[in-house]
């Protein structure tokens, strides 16, 4: 398992990467929310009240900064976060 602090511009972010089977389950958590991949679920997301999104074909953690998001949370859209930004856009809204 990989843990990491993540500069970003309005707050550090911390990374996880766990190495599984056939493919890395990556998150990323700013203070109010975090951005993570397919593995997880937005249903328990949305469900909890989670600021969250979603993004795919993820295997580092700039990847998931670059990647478009594919659906997000009920609670990120009340901050403005938008299927199609990038989780780096999302993060930075989550600080």
């Amino acid at each position: 398992m990989i843990i990491e602090q993540i500069k970003m511009e309005n707050g550090t972010a911390q990374g996880l990467k766990w190495e599984l089977e056939n493919a890395s389950l990556l998150m990323i958590k700013a203070d109010m929310g975090y951005v993570m991949c397919g593995y997880l679920n937005m249903e328990t997301a949305d469900k909890l009240g989670d600021i969250a999104a979603v993004v795919s074909g993820v295997d580092s953690f700039e990847d998931v900064l670059q990647a478009s998001l594919k659906s997000v949370s009920m609670k990120a859209l009340d901050i403005g976060i938008e299927e199609g930004m990038t989780g780096r856009q999302a993060l930075e809204k989550m600080f």
